[in-house]
């Protein structure tokens, strides 16, 4: 318990410096974002209502930055994302409402299954080396190292077009409203399959590499020789001496590579113009929507560091020798 406490302490240290960081970084940006969003009214805003959106974005100039920062705080413990400069004046927690449930369905699915799948892959690949596994290792370190976005890109050029399965964009058909009609579910199902793909073959490869690496390193063990010796079958070596072993260190970098996960799915979405956060990133962006950009990067941060939390108690529950240092 006290290790876990230790952890949680270190999370909410992180956890404040990654909403400091987000909060002075966009401020650091050059422009104003209540002029771009007056620009698509000109001459319809008198100077007053100019001073009343500052005011109301929390943007006054008449304010420190620092009372600014004491605001937003404030904003965020009362769960007040603030109003989208882009969607003006819809509330960020209504855009991401709409746009959350598409990432977390793509990104959750893609990045267990890459996992899993990955992972087993690279188990029986490093326990039986020198085989017909062994193809994997090309496969998996030429995909290892290709960029999400580039790979997403490929995918479009080949796979999608006219006549093809893949629709080659959008999260559904035109003309269907979001809802859990089964026209729509299937419809939503097959925009995803391609993003879906794309992600799972980039991201499990890295899986692959390194359970392969790991079991081979555990199979030279004498506790795997013990096991052998005591005559225990080979699957059961295997998967209950070799790869629960193997498997802890992939537990931390599970958590780890979920921040790399969150980035390249966001270009994945923006390559398939996938109505996640990836595509409301971009408007943020493009329209200085420092509450909704804001608000994007704070929802990746919580993924990771739940994530890493989470792993630390998995890795309680996998190794005795943590549970004896806690």
């Amino acid at each position: 318990m006290r290790f876990l406490l230790r952890r949680l302490a270190f999370y909410l240290v992180t956890l404040w410096a990654a909403v400091t960081v987000n909060f002075f970084l966009p401020r650091l940006v050059p422009g104003d974002p209540v002029l771009a969003l007056l620009s698509r009214f000109p001459g319809q805003v008198d100077t007053h209502t100019i001073n009343s959106l500052y005011a109301l974005f929390g943007l006054d100039k008449h304010t420190s930055l620092l009372r600014q920062y004491g605001e937003y705080w404030g904003q965020l413990a009362r769960g007040d994302l603030g109003l989208s400069y882009t969607y003006f004046p819809t509330p960020v927690s209504d855009v991401l409402a709409q746009s959350l449930p598409w990432t977390v369905a793509l990104v959750g699915t893609t990045t267990v299954v890459a996992f899993l799948l990955g992972t087993a892959l690279g188990a029986v690949a490093g326990w039986r080396r020198g085989s017909w596994t062994d193809v994997l290792l090309p496969v998996a370190t030429f995909f290892s190292s290709v960029p999400y976005f580039w790979l997403a890109l490929v995918a479009v050029a080949v796979l999608a077009g006219p006549g093809s399965f893949f629709p080659a964009s959008g999260g559904f058909s035109p003309g269907l409203v979001p809802s859990w009609d089964p026209e729509f579910l299937g419809s939503a199902a097959l925009h995803s399959l391609l993003p879906a793909l794309t992600i799972v073959v980039a991201s499990m490869s890295g899986w692959i590499l390194s359970m392969r690496s790991m079991m081979i390193t555990v199979a030279a063990e004498d506790y795997v020789t013990v096991a052998h010796a005591k005559g225990l079958s080979t699957r059961r070596v295997m998967i209950g001496y070799a790869a629960r072993n193997a498997v802890i260190p992939n537990v931390s970098g599970f958590a780890l590579s979920l921040g790399f996960v969150m980035a390249g799915t966001l270009l994945v979405e923006i390559v398939f113009s996938y109505p996640g956060i990836g595509y409301e990133l971009v408007q943020a962006i493009g329209a200085q929507d420092y509450p909704l950009l804001q608000s994007i990067l704070l929802l990746v941060t919580l993924a990771v560091l739940v994530a890493n939390l989470l792993a630390d108690v998995v890795y309680l529950l996998l190794d005795p020798r943590v549970r004896r240092e806690a």
